[in-house]
């Protein structure tokens, strides 16, 4: 198997970079992008005053989406090895399937939990979805990962 095929890592990888890009695009769409992102009020009125934080907290975010997408398209063989290749793909792996998991039962049991949680009537929708995308998302590293298990063991090693 070529490890270009591995669709499931190249596919979460995509997504991944699609994320880092909107946490960008965010920067530049003001407060109301920051708002409709799902950012708290408290955010979006700091972006409206022009504080630094709001900036940062997005570029972090975004380097961050970037460093986990290189590390797909590293794992499947798209761009060169990356150092410890399998076992920084499976870390974002349990992050991402961890997100997933933690919010989407308290949305069908505990409704009012997760609404105290996010400070939002009605539950929280926007971490709802995110949450499903993270576990989508995680799905398809922990695939991918397990695709290419053998040879990501002789891939980035120092």
């Amino acid at each position: 198997m070529s490890q270009a095929t591995n669709l499931p890592l190249i596919g979460a990888g995509t997504l991944v970079l699609a994320g880092a890009l909107v946490h960008v695009a965010i920067i530049f769409g003001g407060p109301d992008w920051y708002r409709f992102f799902g950012a708290p009020e408290r955010i979006a009125r700091m972006a409206a005053e022009g504080r630094w934080y709001p900036v940062v907290a997005c570029l972090s975010i975004a380097t961050l989406l970037s460093v986990w997408s290189a590390y797909a398209f590293a794992g499947a063989g798209l761009i060169p090895a990356l150092p410890l290749n399998r076992t920084v793909l499976c870390l974002i792996a349990i992050i991402l399937i961890t997100r997933g998991l933690v919010f989407i039962p308290l949305a069908a049991w505990r409704p009012a939990m997760l609404a105290a949680i996010t400070n939002r009537r009605g539950g929280g929708a926007f971490l709802i979805v995110t949450s499903a995308l993270c576990l989508l998302i995680g799905l398809g590293y922990a695939f991918g990962v397990q695709r290419a298990w053998n040879w990501l063991g002789t891939q980035g090693r120092w």
